[in-house]
């Protein structure tokens, strides 16, 4: 059953008739007037959607067992009135002065052994028992007396998990980490064996010997960084389900989640593990002003959440109506950029727009922090934004609860991406998105959507899947993917994957050890460049970051140029995992300088139905362009629409087929797109151009 069959999930979407429209609102910073005031504004701007009480701990309890609920009873009370709907946190992102002066063994210690303090936000251990009695508790409390309250619609359980520190190396900590060892191991020679501990005289006599990966005089084991980090995950996962567990059983009827930070900058959670405990997927986003493609990075992290939720719908939990206050130049959005910029993660599956926050704070750390209400109030360019932006979402209401059609898939791996970037590997270098991100821009750029799935998801759906840096991948998983190429799909796969197994133990017998059978490859030694050197390649490329001594199992045959025929979809399946027809690789570029000059670069090989491409370097932005351009060709993928350079593209489909185009013209000057049908937010016929800098959603004929 997916997440949207599921019960939890229908009963936060029947809440609303078309996209949900709101924000972060933290009505306990201002007076009652302010308040009231709110309601005619949210009025005013088709606010819909609210999160409350995020931070509002230390006054909704602010002594131990001494409740204050009446600013928010009256704040419920409003919004119910007004027809607004409300996501009620649990209120335990920021334990309270009197927890933390009463229990300073809640605060989190780094792996150096400083104790972070208060004083911020999010200063607690997940596993810290202390801890997870009072945060229950206080969940526990609200829960009880909003559970019948007609506002509540979903529970926002505490805040960005993660976020600023993710990684606890303190006693109870450690206590933590052993008994998720035992778990997951059953003994400590199973351990032994998984972390390699007979180099440098590691080997564990019993669970209470290991620590967490806490400073060290040199290079940590890897397998104990790698089941950490598994574990550091776990460990704030467990601390969500504890209270969650809570929620469901005060409030079985209501969904739960808590907002997510997927993007090319958050690492150190598994969101693809995390994702089966959330009745509804919610992420935060924010740009980079420094980014000069910030767009592309916003439909990557829009994507990667769509994968994270399985295709479906989700929350964009929060972003920025311009600019915010933490980077070290916090630029506005330009005019128009804050609608191209909602709509874009609407386009890529987001059923709800929220941001941070609704009225713009007047002191604390984050006054300077763009808000739907700015310290100008109604007259500024960006309270009319707001209000344009809710308009255009009301129009797109019949796009609700559609899917966004894709037939690429990208291979994402939280576990590869802590592993490969360890250290004392070949190169420091070779970081895990670089492929990924470059990949996903070339296809963006072709207006060609693409979907993030963990490589032990069905790959059914694709005619292209792209595998980078998958530097360990467990046996199923590698099978997964090659029984994809016998299907009939065209698989790629790059330099440093398959190098080890789920344990980072090297795939012995020459790389790439998971893939090497169905790649027909076989390599001999890494050759990583160094920094700053490029090498030619034959098909007049050039390379950088990474090469290697590659030879073609069965004999070399160099195609100085293949001919790529476009294949149907599918194929008849007959041979999946087979490898029926499969032949020799064929050598499609080589290096061309010493010491691997004649090298092969980039292979292809015929297997089953399907073809099995290895990419042995990274290439230039062209070469890279030019490869995605004969992947295109030979699966079938074509782009959304034809368009002018500058409109991005993405296309939503409904159960009952009809379909939705979202041309988001990121340019200065007006484009045309080859689409027919009905413009929803000017509720015109779409007259085949895009204005610059404008959006146009069509309903397709």
């Amino acid at each position: 059953m997916s997440r949207k069959e599921s019960l939890p999930s229908i009963a936060l979407w029947r809440h609303f008739d078309g996209i949900a429209y709101g924000g972060d609102y933290n009505p306990e910073q201002w007076p009652v007037d302010v308040r009231l005031e709110d309601l005619d504004l949210m009025k005013e701007a088709g606010v819909t959607f609210l999160s409350v009480g995020i931070f509002s701990w230390a006054l909704l309890e602010p002594r131990e067992g001494e409740y204050d609920f009446r600013w928010l009873d009256e704040v419920l009370d409003n919004l119910s009135a007004a027809g607004i709907k409300v996501a009620l946190a649990t209120a335990t992102a920021a334990p309270p002065p009197w927890l933390v002066h009463k229990h300073p063994e809640i605060l989190p210690v780094t792996a150096e052994g400083t104790v972070l303090g208060p004083g911020s936000r999010r200063h607690y251990s997940p596993s810290s028992a202390v801890y997870r009695r009072y945060a229950t508790g206080i969940t526990r409390v609200l829960a009880e007396r909003y559970k019948e309250h007609p506002a509540l619609a979903l529970w926002h359980v505490d805040n960005e998990l993660g976020c600023h520190v993710s990684d606890f190396y303190g006693d109870e900590d450690a206590a933590a980490f052993r008994r998720w060892l035992e778990r997951r191991y059953g003994t400590i020679e199973a351990v032994n064996r998984a972390w390699g501990t007979a180099f440098w005289s590691q080997n564990y006599a019993s669970f209470e010997e290991i620590l967490p990966p806490r400073v060290a005089p040199f290079t940590l084991n890897p397998g104990q960084q790698l089941d950490f980090k598994r574990f550091s995950s776990w460990a704030l996962m467990d601390f969500y389900r504890a209270l969650v567990a809570v929620l469901r059983e005060v409030t079985p009827h209501i969904p739960a989640t808590t907002n997510l930070m997927a993007s090319s900058a958050t690492k150190s959670l598994d969101y693809f593990d995390w994702a089966q405990d959330l009745d509804v997927i919610a992420n935060d986003h924010y740009l980079v002003a420094a980014d000069p493609e910030s767009q592309v990075e916003l439909a990557f992290s829009a994507d990667l959440t769509r994968g994270i939720a399985g295709g479906d719908p989700w929350i964009l939990m929060e972003h920025s109506t311009s600019a915010v206050n933490w980077q070290p130049r916090n630029r506005p959005k330009l005019p128009g950029e804050m609608l191209r910029n909602s709509l874009a993660h609407v386009a890529r599956g987001a059923d709800a727009v929220m941001f941070f926050q609704w009225r713009q704070s007047y002191a604390g750390s984050e006054k300077f922090h763009s808000a739907m209400v700015p310290h100008g109030g109604r007259d500024t360019r960006v309270w009319r934004e707001v209000v344009e932006l809710g308009s255009a979402l009301k129009r797109l209401a019949p796009v609700r609860g559609s899917r966004v059609e894709s037939r690429v898939a990208i291979v994402f791996d939280y576990e590869a991406w802590w592993a490969s970037e360890l250290d004392s590997h070949p190169s420091q270098d070779v970081k895990y998105l670089d492929l990924l991100r470059s990949f996903h821009r070339s296809l963006f750029l072709r207006g060609v959507s693409v979907d993030f799935v963990h490589p032990s998801a069905s790959l059914d759906a694709y005619d292209l899947v792209l595998v980078c840096t998958l530097y360990n991948v467990s046996d199923e998983s590698a099978g997964n993917i090659a029984a994809a190429a016998s299907r009939g799909a065209t698989v790629l796969v790059s330099y440093f994957s398959g190098i080890v197994d789920e344990h980072d133990h090297v795939r012995l017998g020459g790389y790439p050890g998971a893939f090497r059978d169905l790649l027909g490859i076989k390599i001999e030694e890494f050759h990583p460049l160094l920094a700053g050197e490029q090498l030619k390649l034959s098909d007049g490329g050039t390379a950088s970051i990474w090469s290697e001594h590659v030879h073609v199992v069965g004999g070399v045959h160099i195609v100085e140029h293949v001919h790529i025929v476009e294949r149907v979809h599918g194929g008849d399946g007959d041979d999946a995992g087979s490898g029926a027809g499969s032949g020799t690789a064929e050598v499609l570029a080589t290096f061309t300088e010493y010491p691997l000059d004649g090298v092969p670069a980039l292979t292809r090989r015929e297997v089953g139905n399907g073809t099995a491409w290895y990419l042995a370097t990274c290439p230039d932005v062209d070469s890279l362009g030019a490869l995605v351009d004969r992947l295109l060709s030979e699966s079938g993928v074509s782009p959304v629409a034809a368009s002018d350079q500058g409109v991005e593209l993405t296309r939503r489909r409904r159960e009952d087929g009809k379909s939705f185009v979202f041309a988001i013209n990121h340019s200065r000057t007006d484009a045309s797109v080859s689409v027919s049908g009905m413009e929803l937010i000017s509720g015109t016929r779409f007259g085949g151009t895009v204005a610059a800098g404008a959006v146009a959603v069509v309903a397709e004929d």
